[in-house]
Formats: C-alpha cells, sequence, structure tokens
C-alpha cells in the first residue's frame, strides 16, 4: 500500500519535497538517510547563510556593558527573548525567557532552585528524560521526596487516573466527585479516557491553525457511569476550570510540590495531554513542562496552557544553533525560586567583607556568566524559518510519514511468517492522535530474540543510515518497554557500583539488548527515505544473529 492510499492527503505536503531539494540538498548529495530528528532537527542553507552574513556585518561585544557593541548584542538578546514569547504565544507581562546551554540546563535550573521541602515533593512521569529525572537527586538533597506516576503498557501512556492519584488528596477527590455531580468511579472512567483520546481544546496538544489536516479526526466523548450519570471531557474540564477559578480569587498558598512531564515523550513519540497542566494547578502544583520533543512538530500555546516552567532546546527544532536552550517561565513562579549560589552577571551588588549579594532582577539572576551572545540572535532566525515552512505542514508531513513506517514495519515477517519487529508504544497507523513523528522498536532473528542495536546500529551505519539505538536517556520508558518490574530491579540495590559498565547493568536485568531502535522524522523527511530503511530491514529477514564477539558497550 502506498502512502496515499493510507492517507489520501499526503500530497498537501509535496512542497516539502522542493525544500528537500532546495534547503536541505545535502542530504542526498552526501547520499544520507538521516532519520534521527528526535536526536537533532537539520540546518537549513538559509540558515547557514544568515549567520554567515551575520557575522561579517555586525560587531557584537559581551553584553554587560552599555558601549556600542555590548549594546548592539544586549538589543539582540532582547529581541530573541521576544521572538521565542511570540513563538509561544506567551504574554511578556506574564512570562519570561532565560538562555541556558540546552534543554538539560534549564531543567537543572528549576530542580537546585526549587523550594523543595518534605512537604513540597516532585511528582514526576515514569516517561521523563535524565535531565528531567535527575531533578529528583536535588529534590532529595531537601529532603523531599520524589514519586513516579506508571507506564501503562502497551501503548506506553500514562493514565490521567494515575496522574490524578499521584496528584490529588482524598479531600480533592471527593470535591472533585461532588462538583461532577457522580460518582468517582464514573470521573475515573472519563479521566482514563477522555484525556487520553485527545480530543477536547485542553486534552489534545494544542495544533497549528494550518488548513493540513490531522490524519485522524478528534470527537468529544461521552460517557455514563454506574448510576446512569452522563459525563463529558467538556463537563470535567469545566470542573477544573471552576476549580482553577476559585483559587484565583484567593491568595495563593505555598505550593505542595512540582509535577514535571513531556509533552512529548523521547522515546516513543507518545503526546501527554497538556490537560494535566491546569489539573497539577488545580491540585496546588507548579508545573515543569518538558516541551523538548515536542516544538519541533507541534505548537505550544501558553496563551492557553499554562505551566509554570517550561524547558527546550533550539536544536531540536531547527538544527542550528546548537549550545543555546531556555527556560520560559511565569515570572511570579521566577520569584519563588532561590538559586543556590550567584556569579558573575546574576547579582546587582556583592560584597566579599561580609557575606551579603543581592541577585539581579527576573531573567538576569538565572544568567550565569556570559550568555552565547553570538548564537543566540540565531535562534530568532530559526524561528522564522519555521513559521515561514508552516508549523502545519511539517506536523502533517512527520505523522503520515510515522503512520506509514508503522504500518510497513508490522507487515515485517520472516519467510515463517513470524514477525520481525516489536514496537514500543502506540503502533496503529490509523490513529495518529496523541503521538509524534518518533517510532520505538527492535528487530526479531529468525528465532524470535531481539536483534542486539549494535549490530543495528553499526549495519544502518555502513548503509548511510543515521538512526538512534539505546534507551534514549528515559530508562522509565525503557523498563515500562521491556517489561521490566520491580524485581527485576531490585537486583541493583545490592550492586553499589558498576564495575562493568552498561554490559553488567544488563546482564544483572536480564535485558536482550540496552533498549531499542528509534526512527524519528522531521521537516525534510520523504517517502525516499522511507523506502530505504526498508531496503535496509531486508538484511534480518530469515537471519539469525548473535552478539559474540561484539565490542563492550559505552
Amino acid at each position: 500500500m502506498s502512502i496515499t492510499d493510507l492517507y489520501p492527503d499526503y500530497p498537501a505536503t509535496y512542497p516539502l519535497d522542493s525544500l528537500r531539494q532546495t534547503e536541505y540538498s545535502s542530504l542526498d548529495e552526501q547520499d544520507h538517510v538521516y532519520l534521527d530528528y528526535t536526536g537533532s532537527g537539520l540546518a537549513s542553507r538559509s540558515q547557514h547563510a544568515h549567520h554567515a552574513s551575520r557575522l561579517s556585518s555586525t560587531v557584537f561585544g559581551n553584553p554587560h556593558s552599555t558601549n556600542p557593541t555590548s549594546s548592539a548584542a544586549t538589543e539582540a538578546i532582547h529581541l530573541t527573548r521576544l521572538r521565542v514569547l511570540s513563538h509561544l504565544s506567551a504574554s511578556e507581562d506574564e512570562y519570561t525567557v532565560i538562555f541556558t546551554a540546552n534543554a538539560t540546563g534549564a531543567a537543572r535550573l528549576v530542580g537546585e532552585s526549587y523550594p523543595f521541602s518534605r512537604s513540597t515533593g516532585l511528582v514526576a512521569t515514569a516517561d521523563n528524560h535524565n535531565s528531567v529525572n535527575g531533578i529528583r537527586e536535588l529534590a532529595r538533597v531537601k529532603g523531599a521526596k520524589t514519586r513516579y506516576v506508571p507506564i501503562t503498557t502497551p501503548d506506553l501512556r500514562v493514565e490521567t487516573t494515575e496522574v490524578v492519584s499521584a496528584l490529588s488528596s482524598k479531600r480533592k477527590r471527593r470535591k472533585l466527585l461532588s462538583l461532577a455531580s457522580g460518582s468517582w468511579k464514573g470521573v475515573k472512567r472519563l479521566f482514563g479516557s477522555c484525556f487520553k483520546s485527545g480530543s477536547s481544546s485542553f486534552s489534545s496538544s494544542s495544533t497549528s491553525s494550518s488548513s493540513f489536516p490531522s490524519p485522524a479526526t478528534s470527537k468529544i466523548k461521552h460517557y455514563r457511569d454506574d448510576s446512569g450519570s452522563q459525563f463529558s471531557e467538556k463537563k470535567i474540564m469545566t470542573v477544573i476550570a471552576t476549580e482553577s477559578n476559585e483559587n484565583k480569587t484567593q491568595t495563593r498558598r505555598k505550593a505542595k510540590g512540582l509535577f514535571a512531564f513531556p509533552a512529548q515523550s523521547n522515546f516513543t513519540g507518545v503526546q501527554h495531554p497538556l490537560s494535566w497542566v491546569p489539573l497539577a494547578q488545580e491540585q496546588g502544583y507548579d508545573v515543569l513542562l518538558d516541551a523538548a520533543a515536542f516544538l519541533p512538530t507541534s505548537t505550544l500555546d501558553l496563551s492557553a496552557i499554562k505551566p509554570e516552567f517550561v524547558i527546550a532546546s533550539f536544536y531540536k527544532i531547527f538544527g542550528y544553533p546548537t549550545g543555546v536552550g531556555c527556560l520560559v517561565a511565569k515570572k511570579e513562579a521566577l520569584a519563588r525560586l532561590k538559586r543556590p549560589w550567584f556569579a558573575g552577571g546574576t547579582v546587582q551588588a556583592v560584597t566579599v567583607s561580609m557575606s551579603w549579594h543581592s541577585m539581579a532582577p527576573d531573567e538576569q539572576a538565572f544568567e550565569d556568566g556570559t550568555v552565547n551572545f553570538w548564537s543566540i540572535p540565531d535562534v530568532a532566525f530559526g524561528l522564522d524559518f519555521i513559521d515561514s515552512v508552516g508549523l502545519g505542514l511539517i506536523s502533517a508531513r512527520v505523522k503520515y510519514l510515522a503512520g506509514w513506517f508503522l504500518w510497513r514495519l508490522q507487515g515485517l515477517k520472516h519467510s515463517d511468517g513470524r514477525p520481525m519487529v516489536r514496537v514500543y508504544g502506540p503502533a496503529d497507523p490509523n490513529n495518529l492522535v496523541m503521538r509524534g513523528g518518533t517510532v520505538a522498536f527492535n528487530f526479531l532473528d529468525a528465532q524470535g530474540r531481539v536483534v542486539d542495536e549494535r549490530i543495528v546500529g553499526t549495519e544502518a551505519a555502513a548503509a548511510r543510515i543515521s538512526l538512534r539505538t539505546g534507551c534514549f536517556c528515559n530508562p522509565g520508558a525503557g523498563e515500562a518497554a521491556l517489561g521490566l518490574d520491580a524485581a527485576a530491579i531490585k537486583k541493583l540495590a545490592r550492586t553499589k557500583q558498576l564495575t562493568g559498565g552498561v554490559d553488567e547493568f544488563i546482564k544483572l536485568l536480564g535485558l536482550p539488548s540496552a533498549g531499542a531502535i528509534r526512527v524519528s522524522f522531521g521537516i525534510a523527511s520523504t517517502v525516499e527515505d522511507v523506502n530505504r530503511f526498508f531496503e535496509f530491514a531486508e538484511l534480518y529477514k530469515d537471519r539469525v544473529v548473535s552478539s559474540d564477539g561484539l565490542p563492550p558497550r559505552g
């Protein structure tokens, strides 16, 4: 089946084939099949040309001064902050942008400065990048506990009922029940379905207003509890909105803690409901939203969904510059953070005769030293470039290719009919709602054993295919995908230090490999890229593989 048979609207994305020839022609000139967009976006020729032109025509200096070159750099950085806020539809009065080296640096800023305590903990989805998982260590030092919200199989999603359970006290659950005028069982049924379906304006990931249709049509669904009471997604969101409005009229109390989750999984491509943001806030939590894997193909509207903190890396969106990320933070939330140290550029005044200092206001207190003033202005051009192409167009192309890729993966069989592939995460090519363009899987050999990811990585590289292997710095999704239970993981408690590296870790847990294979699509992806991959995949048909003789994992 061709891609147009499966998705008749695919031809609407043909302008991106022309863009590939003009802006990303080096891929074909150098015979690259690039399938690692979740790892990094690609920079266009226009971006390279703009950077070179600016370097040759502009003189910038360290922005911490008022001289002409310093003022020019300061103004360029300020304009880029405004451009980032505009891209996210965020109010300059409500949000500010802090430039960091990457999303990891942004997450650390929040983690080290957040007022964790014995009564103010961390709640995180098991599906999280290690940059967010690491916050638990900063919380632990301050006496805070971390609670993980589990992943469910087979789609490797996180159920909203589990989020509600992790965030809500029994009293709050009863209040939601009372406001919804039904049984808690009915509310749980509603929560468990409506948010996951992505069908309400709050639950679905915000998308561009482009005319390009989604591969699957969303509908408002209704559910009934055992007593016959009818619930709808709209009704339960009204409950949450009512609670939120009531809270806004009261003086803000100390937050219960921090709730952290990714808008999109970097492992499976699952898009988690953005409705969790107001849900968590209504329960008294601040929200840290990891948007790094989400923003390259989706729109985040901070005028509608308003997390306290958003982290991102710009190279994930458009490839260049590397070394520039950001923390987008509500100003009122930023004021509640307390940095554990100060550095050049973050203070107004310091004395050494006594231990005293005064922090700089707003974002200045969080940008340590001198920011990357030569590269930050390239972010504004990158965002302009993406807008000129159209995020809705990119999103449609990526979803169609991912769906067709999934359909073809599931058609791979050995001669005896055994499957050649095991997919981790949402695998239905006819339902692409709430999933991005990332697909995780493993090859299975002729005896049904997982093909060692090192073999696939090495042979893919020889075929000029760039894909990614491993657990992708997301151990929670990896554990769920590979079926690791608590009993298996408890074996690690007896191991203080891994002397044999990753291979010892895999042996202790009895894993068949170090993770999975990840293919991801982006702005320059084409049908031919998918065809090239499946030509490569024929290498594993009827083949029995062995890991003997492979070099140790790093």
